[in-house]
């Protein structure tokens, strides 16, 4: 079984940077694709940034140009970089990988198979 968890979650102060990371310490997923996405208490969780083994790319608008995702698949490590962070950045957020048969880059929750527990980044002004 696919057990991904995240870490690097914590306290950051409005423009700075940070940088989570998301392992795996169970049995190998096969995914094509992964995924970041993250959810505020009382809201709906936001698929965020997308990544493809071929280097295809997804962001949401609230982070584009200044998230950046990346995988390891060979080590099943998936990374989010977090520059320009605003206290709108404060968030649980979970990395995600997706069903075997998706092949195309994609931020819809259905569209992922094995989740972590998530990790909370606090984003103080």
């Amino acid at each position: 079984q696919v057990h991904l968890v995240e870490s690097g979650g914590g306290s950051v102060r409005s423009g700075g940077t940070h940088v989570l990371s998301c392992s795996n310490s169970g049995d190998r997923y096969t995914s094509y694709c992964v995924a970041w996405f993250r959810q505020a208490p009382g809201k709906e969780r936001e698929g965020i940034a997308a990544n493809c083994r071929n280097g295809d790319l997804k962001y949401a608008d609230s982070v584009k140009d200044r998230f950046m995702i990346s995988q390891d698949y060979a080590k099943n490590t998936i990374w989010l970089r977090m520059n320009n962070l605003k206290p709108e950045d404060t968030n649980k957020y979970y990395c995600a990988a997706s069903h075997d048969y998706i092949t195309t880059v994609s931020l819809r929750e259905d569209d992922f198979a094995h989740w972590g527990q998530g990790t909370q980044v606090t984003v103080s002004s």
